[in-house]
């Protein structure tokens, strides 16, 4: 148990069709006969996080809120921050400036008109905030966004900027980055305690990792979406074996996981932890991030 530390706990709210891994099968003018499967996901998560005494920032994509106006209430009513994830989930790599504008602008009005709460946080979907996309956090940036969370410094065939900083830190733009948690070896930076890497991880390896964090005074940033707690969401044919095991892997076991890392650490939302380290001066500003910015 880490006594000192609040550790960042985030959920990322899509619908279980609207992930990368289904992208190129399930189009998105079929989106709106799908059927949604995410408020029950997300009232299965309100539940542990109430049972566990811990409150969490949910990135909530403006699709969503749209169509299900009564989730970000009841998010925002346990006490939980409300985020943004863009609008329609496209990764920002797909998106010019103006589109990706109109994305962040138009879910933030929206998210703080059902939540009643301003709204300084981001997160892209597919983590897609890369060398080639960094011009999206000067857009944040004139938005009015506080923090991003978008950052994987790692290594990935779709994301990561391998050589970013892994704590937080205030970029040139004028907005906080909070990195995801990696776990170093040697040179190489290993992803932990969140989303694919908390389902097939073992529990040990998850908790090594936040515990080396820690010791560090470091929060991990554990994240998890909605769908990685529905064992009965339908199977999408034909999306090959790899992408069927990475959507699927350790979702059976992964309400059980999560609860364990709950009672184990601390945990907090993403502006709490900000303004916490921010007042305790144990933030500050970094060097750019390396890896091509412009």
């Amino acid at each position: 148990m880490s006594a000192h530390t609040n550790n960042i706990l985030t959920v990322d709210v899509e619908e279980w069709f609207q992930v990368e891994n289904y992208a190129g099968l399930i189009t998105r003018d079929t989106w709106p006969g799908r059927q949604s499967r995410v408020a029950a996901s997300v009232e299965r998560l309100l539940g542990l996080f109430e049972e566990a005494g811990v409150r969490a920032t949910f990135f909530v994509l403006g699709w969503v809120a749209e169509r299900l106006p009564d989730l970000v209430p009841r998010i925002a009513a346990g006490g939980h921050e409300i985020a943004s994830h863009g609008w329609t989930h496209t990764p920002i790599w797909n998106l010019g400036r103006e589109e990706f504008r109109e994305e962040v602008t138009r879910s933030r009005a929206l998210l703080e008109a059902q939540s009643g709460r301003p709204v300084v946080g981001y997160r892209a979907p597919t983590f897609s905030v890369t060398a080639r996309t960094l011009w999206a956090l000067q857009e944040l940036a004139r938005a009015g966004y506080r923090y991003d969370s978008s950052i994987f410094p790692v290594r990935h065939d779709r994301y990561g900027i391998p050589d970013a900083p892994t704590a937080i830190h205030l970029r040139e733009e004028g907005l906080w980055e909070i990195p995801l948690s990696v776990y170093p070896l040697g040179r190489f930076h290993l992803p932990v305690a969140g989303g694919g890497y908390l389902r097939l991880f073992p529990h040990s390896l998850t908790r090594r990792a936040i515990e080396r964090l820690n010791r560090r005074e470091e929060p991990a940033v554990v994240y998890v979406h909605p769908w990685e707690f529905d064992p009965g969401q339908p199977r999408v044919p034909g999306v090959g074996l790899l992408r069927t095991w990475r959507h699927h892997v350790g979702i059976g076991r992964n309400l059980g996981k999560l609860a364990r890392l709950l009672g184990e650490f601390r945990f907090a939302p993403a502006g709490e932890v900000l303004d916490t380290l921010s007042a305790a001066g144990r933030v500050g500003q970094r060097a750019a991030a390396a890896g091509g910015e412009r």
